[in-house]
């Protein structure tokens, strides 16, 4: 009986450490993402039409950082960040709810449509210094260049 006991606890023991060998890294590595990570990519158009900003010295601008798994940026008027998720084998992204300074200023529609535009992302396109930043197969809800 005593053999028996034994042989289940080993076969029990095998499994557990078999299952945590296997299990694949939930981390992105930064070189895997680094097509778009840990560069500052600028606005230039939003919902396929370029932005008009009123204080063109504050350009929309966002940057992610895969140590901390946040991006930061920008909007024109307010500081912006939180944290994303990115698939780079599959071009996935997703920006989660963060923060915001709450500052009103003169390009305060453009900010909104920045931020809408992070938040409804779920895929992106690069094509050499261009940022596309998707949802679905839809037109793209906003284009950066950069920085």
């Amino acid at each position: 009986m005593k053999k028996i006991i034994a042989y289940i606890c080993s076969v029990i023991m095998f499994a557990i450490l078999a299952s945590c060998m296997n299990k694949p890294s939930s981390a992105v590595s930064p070189e895997k993402s680094s097509d778009i990570t840990g560069k500052t990519w600028q606005l230039t158009e939003i919902y396929g039409k370029p932005i008009q900003l009123k204080n063109p010295k504050a350009v929309p601008h966002f940057m992610l950082n895969t140590s901390n798994m946040r991006y930061e940026g920008h909007g024109g008027c307010n500081g912006v960040s939180g944290t994303f998720e990115i698939k780079p084998e599959i071009m996935r992204i997703k920006f989660n709810q963060g923060m915001s300074t709450m500052i009103a200023c003169d390009d305060l529609e453009t900010e909104r449509a920045f931020v809408q535009a992070l938040l409804a992302a779920d895929n992106y396109s690069v094509n050499g210094n261009t940022l596309t930043l998707n949802k679905a197969r839809m037109a793209p809800l906003a284009k950066f260049i950069l920085k």
